[in-house]
């Protein structure tokens, strides 16, 4: 009966045209979207429709949020489950937006280290919602490439959560998989911990090396902002990554950016 119902929703959702406006904050705000093919893009747009419209949206620390900033994170967000099922995030009830970085309360247990006081521009907690900085999320998703985006490692973290464990190791198909995951996994995790310790310049970003959730959501932070740099440095990573997302982001040429869908 709840299905029937919510998949009718649904439908009544995606029988309206697309909102105009919210086109133009896709072309304007997420670099990513005009990489997408034509049926990738029809996808991400239906997606986002469905997700703006079944998650709570507060704004915090005076913020009103609008409905450019509801598109520009829900098209993040989608863009992550792209190969997968919009369903990935139903346990993410609510989304709360900062004007920029904020102080994590003591009571939040999420995925980080978390101290009192904690400054942070992004968490996700468990069955609970996932808090970000819109200043932060703006400027990433304009201008990729950095291989940091807080909305990607906060929504990965979403999902690694999906099998009730926060180990960076996310519900997976088979036996197969799971034993390639823990081996790749392992091996890069432990690669980047020991040039973390020595100072060394990494393509994923030292925060990975504090732990293996950590090191996943920053690995998806880098499989789909610095796709073609990760497949060059560490292949196999990325073709885990690739197979778990079911996407391919380092085919996705920018020369091939399709920006009038």
């Amino acid at each position: 009966m709840f299905s029937w119902l919510k998949d009718n929703r649904r439908r009544q959702i995606l029988a309206k045209p697309f909102p105009p406006e919210w086109l133009a904050y896709l072309r304007q705000n997420v670099a990513h979207y005009s990489c997408l093919s034509e049926a990738e893009q029809a996808k991400l747009r239906d997606d986002l429709r469905i997700f703006v419209a079944e998650k709570r949206w507060e704004g915090c620390g005076g913020l009103e949020v609008s409905d450019e900033m509801k598109v520009t994170i829900a098209a993040l967000a989608c863009l992550l489950v792209l190969g997968l099922h919009i369903d990935s995030f139903n346990r993410v009830p609510t989304i709360l937006v900062y004007p920029r970085g904020f102080q994590i309360p003591s009571k939040y247990h999420g995925t980080d280290v978390i101290f009192e006081g904690h400054a942070a521009i992004g968490q996700a907690i468990y069955r609970g919602p996932v808090i970000l900085s819109w200043e932060d999320a703006l400027a990433e998703a304009r201008q990729p490439g950095g291989g940091i985006n807080v909305v990607f490692h906060e929504f990965a973290h979403e999902l690694d959560m999906l099998n009730g464990a926060v180990d960076g190791t996310p519900p997976l198909d088979n036996d197969q998989q799971t034993a390639r995951w823990q081996r790749v996994m392992s091996r890069e995790f432990d690669r980047l911990a020991v040039a973390s310790g020595r100072g060394r310049a990494t393509l994923l970003d030292h925060y990975g090396a504090h732990n293996e959730a950590e090191f996943f959501a920053v690995a998806t932070e880098c499989f789909f902002d610095q796709p073609g740099e990760m497949q060059r440095r560490h292949p196999r990573l990325y073709d885990l990554l690739k197979g778990y997302y079911r996407q391919d982001p380092a085919a996705r040429s920018p020369q091939s950016r399709n920006p009038v869908s």
